[in-house]
C-alpha cells in the first residue's frame, strides 16, 4: 500500500508523534544492543511477559505484587486471580498468534477473547471470530447485551457500529501499510478499547494485540519491550486521558494517545534494562 493510500500515514505527521516514533525505536535499539540480550535473550523475553502481564492485569482492577504473580498457580478463585489468570494466558498467546494476525485479525481477537476467558472451545471453523455452541465468548456482543470493562467509562457503540468498524480495522491490518509500527499498535489499541467488542476482558484483548502488532511489524520481535508496563507505570487516570484523545479523534488528541503509547514501550524497554543489568550484576 502507498504512502497515499494508506489512511493511518497522515497521523506520522501530527504534532509530535515523529518525535514519539524515533525515541521509541532508539530506545528498543539500545536494549537490543545490551550484551546480556547476546547470551540471556530468552530469560529477558520471559521476564518480559511475566511483567507485561502483570501491568495489563493493573489496569484492569487487579493490581498484584509481581512476586505474587510469579508465585501463583491458582488463578480461578475470585475475581481479581481471574483477571490475573487471563493476562498470563493472553501474553502466552499473542506469541502463536503472528503468523495468523496479518491473514485474519478477527480470528486472532476471538482466540484472545476465548483464551481469556479459560475458554476451551475453539473458533467455528463455519464462522471465523464465532465461538460454538451460542456461547458469547470469542464473538463481537451482539445489540443488548451488557460489557463488564473497568476504567474505561467512554460512551459505548452499537453492536452494529462494532461489527463495522471491526471490518475495517481487519482491512486496515491485512492490507499493511507504511505507518510505523508504534502508530499501527496505538491505533489497533485504541480502537478495541473503544468498541470494546466482547463483554469481557477488553482492555486485556486490546492491550495484547498492542503487542502483537509490536512484536509482529519487528520493532520488538522478541517482545522484550512490554508496553503493558508503561501503560501501568504511567497511571489509570493518564491511560484514560489520553484514551479519551483517542475517542475524540482530533489531531491533538490522536497525537496525544500515540505518544502516551510511545512512552508506554520505553517505560516497558526501561523495565527490562534493568533486568537486564540485573543478570548481569548476578542478582536475578
Amino acid at each position: 500500500m502507498s504512502s497515499a493510500a494508506d489512511p493511518l500515514a497522515p497521523l506520522a505527521g501530527l504534532p509530535g508523534v515523529a518525535d514519539s516514533v524515533d525515541s521509541v525505536r532508539k530506545a528498543v535499539d539500545r536494549v537490543y544492543g545490551h550484551r546480556v540480550m547476546r547470551r540471556r535473550g530468552g530469560e529477558i523475553t520471559s521476564e518480559a511477559a511475566l511483567r507485561g502481564a502483570r501491568a495489563s492485569a493493573a489496569l484492569s482492577g487487579a493490581d498484584w505484587a509481581l512476586e505474587e504473580v510469579r508465585r501463583r498457580t491458582d488463578f480461578g478463585t475470585e475475581e481479581e486471580a481471574r483477571t490475573v489468570g487471563a493476562a498470563l494466558r493472553l501474553t502466552a498467546e499473542a506469541g502463536q498468534l503472528l503468523s495468523i494476525w496479518r491473514q485474519s485479525p478477527l480470528r486472532v481477537l476471538a482466540r484472545l477473547h476465548l483464551v481469556a476467558s479459560g475458554s476451551t472451545l475453539a473458533v467455528g471453523a463455519d464462522s471465523p471470530g464465532r465461538a460454538g455452541g451460542g456461547d458469547t465468548v470469542g464473538r463481537p456482543r451482539l445489540a443488548g447485551e451488557p460489557v463488564d470493562e473497568p476504567l474505561i467509562e467512554a460512551p459505548l457503540p452499537s453492536a452494529e457500529e462494532v461489527a463495522g468498524r471491526l471490518d475495517g480495522l481487519s482491512r486496515l491490518v491485512i492490507a499493511g501499510g507504511s505507518a510505523p509500527a508504534l502508530i499501527t499498535a496505538a491505533v489497533v489499541h485504541g480502537e478495541l478499547l473503544a468498541l470494546r467488542p466482547f463483554g469481557t476482558y477488553n482492555g486485556l484483548v486490546a492491550r495484547a494485540a498492542e503487542r502483537i502488532v509490536l512484536i509482529n511489524s519487528g520493532l520488538d520481535p522478541k517482545a522484550i519491550c512490554p508496553a503493558e508496563v508503561g501503560h501501568a507505570e504511567q497511571g489509570p487516570e493518564a491511560y484514560v486521558a489520553a484514551f479519551e484523545g483517542y475517542v475524540s479523534g482530533t489531531p491533538d488528541g490522536m497525537a496525544a494517545w500515540i505518544a502516551h503509547c510511545g512512552r508506554a514501550v520505553e517505560l516497558g524497554v526501561r523495565e527490562s534494562t534493568a533486568v537486564c543489568e540485573a543478570l548481569q550484576r548476578g542478582a536475578a
